[in-house]
């Protein structure tokens, strides 16, 4: 009987695969053919089967991108960076997305040591900085049992030298894993929908709007009471949106 399952799950998934694999062909060919809003609802259907990677939301990106939809436009562009953070493509992309917004927020100043941490974490991704600390830790076993069975003292010095490296390397690589997931759990980005909406004080409709955001602005999550989220900018500033005007881009 367990068998039998097996075998029927195989099959589904089989069959799942390659309809989403006929949807995204159809998807591209009406891509190309001008037919963006059918492009569109192509890729959605795939992703509403539970696949997902940086390729369907960077085609999602594209096809919004030239049905002038900015917001979901720069939603996926963030959700493929998301999975795929030194895409250069997405990246140009979602340039060219943002320069389409009506809000220009000016980022807090950082330091040096700063703007080179981000760099270096935001360069790959929690679980690619972990695959690469395994590959560095297999380097340092070869190159340990290596130092075993050499016997020239110059091979046996080049070998622990190199062991010494690559372990030192993987410790690095685990270490950015962590700080990247840690920072990955905490953050949570989203994309305002609204055409423009008035960011309260306070989580009612009573208070006051302290200042405006157009659709497309990224903002920051900080917290949620009821309907109402507060958020941060980049410029560092917070205030209060209802829930229904933005979308969380970490809805994996």
């Amino acid at each position: 009987m367990v068998r039998v399952l097996t075998i029927l799950a195989f099959l589904v998934s089989t069959l799942g695969y390659s309809q989403n694999e006929s949807l995204f062909e159809q998807a591209t060919a009406f891509y190309n053919e001008g037919e963006y809003t059918k492009a569109a609802n192509n890729y959605l259907k795939i992703l509403e089967s539970g696949e997902h990677s940086a390729e369907l939301y960077f085609n999602l990106g594209n096809t919004y991108y030239k049905l002038n939809n900015i917001a979901p436009s720069i939603y996926y562009y963030e959700k493929a960076l998301l999975l795929k953070p030194n895409d250069q493509d997405v990246r140009n992309n979602l340039a060219y997305a943002q320069n389409m917004t009506l809000d220009a927020i000016e980022p807090l100043p950082q330091t040096t040591i700063s703007k080179l941490y981000n760099k270096l974490t935001a360069y790959l991704s929690f679980d690619q900085w972990a695959y690469v600390a395994v590959g560095f830790m297999m380097l340092f076993v070869c190159c340990y049992i290596a130092f075993y069975y050499f016997t020239f003292s110059t091979q046996k010095r080049i070998a622990f030298i190199s062991s010494l490296i690559f372990l030192l390397l993987s410790l690095l690589s685990v270490i950015l894993a962590y700080f990247q997931y840690s920072e990955f759990q905490s953050d949570q980005p989203a994309i305002v929908f609204a055409e423009e909406v008035g960011i309260k004080s306070e989580p009612n409709n009573r208070s006051q709007a302290i200042f405006n955001l157009h659709a497309g602005a990224k903002v920051h999550v900080l917290e949620e009471l009821n309907d109402w989220k507060k958020i941060e900018i980049a410029d560092g500033t917070t205030g209060w949106i209802l829930s229904e005007d933005l979308k969380i881009l970490k809805d994996f």
